[in-house]
């Protein structure tokens, strides 16, 4: 026999992990982000201060905040980190409770592979937890009115109780759902709010108590000339989306100027469009341009002369939400102006906010596109407010959409690992364990609550289970007065969807992460690959000039 020749399969420098030490390192990963996130959970839970390669601080409780800020490397806890961003994207909250969950599930997932039950048999287990879960949700939910004001300002106030803004929830809960039936629209018998068409708009100064609902829009622009009028009442808007410019030629071409005559043509015939232009614009009534495009300097002239307030490039999705509050038509040629392609509004004001000039656009019949302007004590107060409003709109869309609520404070995850564990009795032996197993990772979620309020979470969990066994299903932890109370009397609610989707995120991400048996990691590139030939080049003229010098 031949000597034995080695057969190289991966690239000098790989690493492989098989079998379970590659399942312990990704639940590891994963259960390291989930209780980073924990304490951050509810109303009394802490806020993180996150500080990026360049210094800058960002002081949250949002989950999907922190997950972003804080650059993980791990494959598997980057999972959580797309699973949080996913529930944010979907529903807009619950990005906490979601990683948590899916830390919990790894958790007592790794305890049965301990026991030597195959990964297969604990995936179909939580598989079968998840329907029956979401199943229940469905049966227990409370059916509401979509549009019921009470209800949606109690669901946007639980939103707004875990954020670093919850002292004034109920001064940003009123604000956040007068703007959402603002804007709310009728499709096919069933409700639906695009959160494209709430605006939130910050600027620092003031006090969190000057955020104000405009029925209009708010542009972070300023009047283009200092000759135009900076207040404009009962306005005629044009939307253009145009330049009100001269065009120049798509092809390139060379004209010969001989004389000074010639070249005072062009420039007068230049000026002869331009004043046309601004012409057409004031006899179809307009006195205010907004205009997506730019505004030469003699349009502005002109347009400052004609009396009428302009402002250049603004931004396409502003133009969009322009045209829905004033109910203007964007148009993409002048020649398409006229009275009947104008919108309207009591107000187009230039005002100085802080140290920046904005413009104002208030007083619309009925707008279908209305703004937040937040307004805060410092940085950090601003953006944590604008992420909190988008949270609570958020949840008023899904109680819009799918208008079902539960109670929240833990009351539903306790009630659901109360039936599991009575559902697990019907399956066979091994799958039975994985589903009272994903009960016990449910009832984390209120332990963690009570903790974080100063509670014994041993206690307030039994206490709960007995509640819930005599039939009171919306029994939770009550936060801030440190007891367990009837959620739904407290008005703690929260959207049925977001806990099905927190449910099926959470779940789904627990048996991807199980279903790993093998990580193939590249070798990670070399000094030099990772820098450009230039700086290679540069450092060999380096060398070559110290060894001369030597």
């Amino acid at each position: 026999m031949s000597a034995a020749i080695p057969v190289l399969i991966l690239k000098e420098g790989s690493t492989r992990t098989t079998g379970r030490d590659a399942r312990r390192s990704n639940i590891y990963a994963a259960r390291v982000i989930a209780e980073a996130l924990a304490t951050s959970l509810g109303p009394r839970g802490m806020d993180k201060l996150l500080i990026d390669s360049f210094g800058n601080a960002t002081i949250t409780g949002d989950g999907a905040t922190i997950l972003k800020e804080m650059e993980v490397q791990h494959p598997a806890a980057k999972m959580l980190v797309e699973v949080a961003k996913a529930q944010d994207d979907e529903v807009g909250d619950g990005t906490t409770s979601v990683v948590v969950l899916a830390g919990q599930l790894l958790v007592r997932a790794s305890e049965l592979l301990d026991q030597e039950i195959h990964p297969a048999i604990i995936v179909e287990g939580f598989e079968k937890a998840m329907e029956y879960a979401v199943k229940v949700i469905d049966e227990i939910a409370e059916p509401v009115k979509p549009l019921d004001r009470e209800v949606l300002r109690n669901i946007a106030s639980t939103a707004l109780s875990s954020k670093v803004v919850a002292e004034y929830r109920d001064f940003l809960s009123s604000l956040v759902v007068d703007a959402a039936l603002q804007v709310v629209e009728e499709k096919d018998g069933k409700y639906d709010l695009s959160l494209d068409n709430v605006k939130v708009e910050k600027k620092k100064g003031e006090s969190l108590m000057d955020t104000v609902l405009i029925k209009g829009v708010v542009l972070d622009k300023e009047v283009v000339h200092p000759a135009m009028p900076k207040r404009v009442e009962k306005a005629r808007i044009a939307l253009i989306d145009a330049p009100l410019e001269v065009e120049k030629p798509e092809w390139t071409a060379k004209i010969n100027v001989t004389s000074p005559e010639q070249l005072k043509q062009f420039l007068d015939q230049e000026a002869t469009i331009l004043r046309s232009m601004v012409e057409k614009i004031k006899a179809a009534g307009a006195n205010v341009v907004f205009c997506q495009k730019g505004i030469d300097d003699l349009a502005q002239y002109y347009l400052a002369k004609a009396g009428i307030l302009a402002v250049r490039r603004v931004k396409k999705s502003d133009m969009e939400k322009l045209a829905r509050a004033t109910g203007g038509r964007i148009i993409t040629n002048i020649e398409e102006i006229s009275p009947e392609v104008l919108g309207y509004a009591e107000l187009v004001e230039e005002r100085k906010v802080a140290d920046e000039k904005m413009v104002f656009v208030e007083g619309c019949p009925n707008p279908r596109a209305v703004s937040i302007l937040v307004r805060g004590g410092a940085e950090h107060i601003v953006d944590e407010a604008e992420r909190a409003i988008h949270d609570a709109l958020s949840v008023v869309r899904n109680v819009i959409r799918e208008p079902k609520i539960v109670a929240g404070g833990g009351a539903v995850e306790i009630e659901l690992a109360l039936r599991l564990n009575e559902f697990a009795r019907k399956l066979p032996s091994k799958e039975q364990l994985a589903v009272m197993k994903y009960a016990e990772a449910l009832e984390v979620i209120p332990a963690i609550l009570a903790q974080t309020a100063g509670l014994e979470p041993v206690d307030v969990i039994t206490e709960l289970r007995k509640r819930h066994s005599e039939g009171e299903k919306w029994a939770g932890v009550d936060v801030l007065n440190g007891k367990i109370a009837d959620m739904f009397k407290l008005n703690v609610i929260e959207p049925a969807l977001v806990k099905k989707q927190v449910i099926k995120s959470a779940t789904e991400a627990a048996i991807m992460i199980l279903r790993i048996d093998d990580i193939i990691a590249a070798a990670p590139p070399k000094e030099k690959e990772k820098k450009g030939e230039k700086e290679e080049k540069k450092e060999e003229e380096e060398e070559k000039g110290k060894t001369s010098f030597d």
